[in-house]
């Protein structure tokens, strides 16, 4: 018994977000120069009362105007934007898409390796026969955590969701997977109030990094420089254990696609693990970072492109926040 990923879609908010409307409200910041090397264009934030669960719902209803929502059985939520603290937000989207209530549903908490992760996730809970039919849904609002002065990461973040039916199949279509941790860098990418251990402090001391960035404790920090550092020692090597995991070398590869971060570290990886351009994707111009959607995004714009129907053999790598960090072997067509 093997699986595969049948079917992807994926959603963006309406208020779209270029670098013109940015540089309206930070006159001192050079948008021109972080287009070229970031590869950001546009970004897409939800609404005030819009969250990251109003746009899974519009992902997977995109996904049902061409799969049977009937043949679900399990549902995956990946999120870090959950609609409250408890209950599971994946219970509440079972109910949203009027799911059969004889399915499993479940959240779980990772950022941009987190679509690598529910993909291994759904392949292990296929292929041990406990279901044939999982829905993968990936959502995200980063956009509500950014504080309004701290203009290197809104014009980084967009928000989004994705949802992809990873199903049972004749032919072993998901290879083997790879994971890393490391925790002690965990306060590398953190929003540090509002959970359990620091509440929500309504009187925060307004904090500053890099370029003149504003943010407090109950706002997201990046610290960038040192998630470049994580990323450039830990992924090429990564990459090079992923494929000799799966028997693979780099020549037979068709496709790289990575969190889609930014376009400089992405060429630096690519170079890294030498890789041809051609081979290695890279889209983030109209999205930006979408966190735990990005890989399936990029997915469904690469092979949407494709004109040659035949199966690819792609190598998806996912890293970030935690530190975490994932990857695995898929084949897949361009009839997403």
């Amino acid at each position: 018994m093997g699986s595969k990923i049948r079917a992807i879609e994926y959603y963006l908010p309406d208020n779209k977000v270029t670098n013109l409307d940015l540089l309206s409200r930070f006159s001192d910041y050079d948008f021109e120069k972080f287009e070229s090397k970031v590869g950001i264009k546009t970004r897409y934030w939800a609404s005030q009362h819009e969250t990251a669960l109003d746009l899974a719902v519009k992902a997977c209803e995109k996904l049902f105007l061409r799969v049977d929502k009937k043949i679900i059985d399990y549902v995956i939520y990946c999120t870090q934007s959950p609609e409250y603290l408890l209950p599971t937000t994946a219970c509440i989207l079972q109910d949203r898409l009027g799911l059969s209530t004889n399915i499993g549903a479940i959240d779980y908490n990772l950022g941009c390796s987190g679509f690598v992760y529910g993909v291994s996730l759904a392949k292990a809970l296929i292929e041990s026969g406990q279901v044939e039919n999982v829905l993968l849904v990936t959502a995200e609002t980063y956009s509500k955590y950014l504080h309004p002065e701290d203009k290197s990461n809104m014009a980084i973040f967009g928000d989004g969701a994705s949802a992809t039916l990873i199903a049972v199949s004749d032919e072993d279509m998901i290879g083997d997977f790879l994971f890393g941790t490391d925790g002690s860098g965990s306060n590398k990418l953190i929003i540090k109030n509002g959970a359990s251990k620091y509440a929500f402090d309504p009187n925060a001391t307004l904090l500053t990094y890099g370029s003149d960035n504003h943010y407090t404790d109950n706002h997201l920090y990046m610290n960038g420089p040192e998630i470049f550092n994580f990323t450039s020692e830990y992924i090429p090597k990564f990459t090079g254990n992923l494929l000799h995991r799966n028997n693979l070398s780099i020549e037979k590869v068709d496709y790289f696609v990575f969190h889609q971060a930014n376009a400089f570290m992405l060429d630096f990886l690519r170079k890294r693990i030498k890789a041809e351009k051609d081979q290695f994707y890279i889209n983030l111009e109209d999205g930006g970072n979408t966190v735990s959607n990005t890989i399936p995004i990029a997915l469904k714009r690469l092979l949407s492109d494709i004109a040659i129907d035949k199966e690819y053999i792609i190598a998806i790598v996912g890293f970030g926040v935690g530190l975490s960090w994932a990857g695995g072997i898929i084949k897949i067509n361009n009839k997403l």
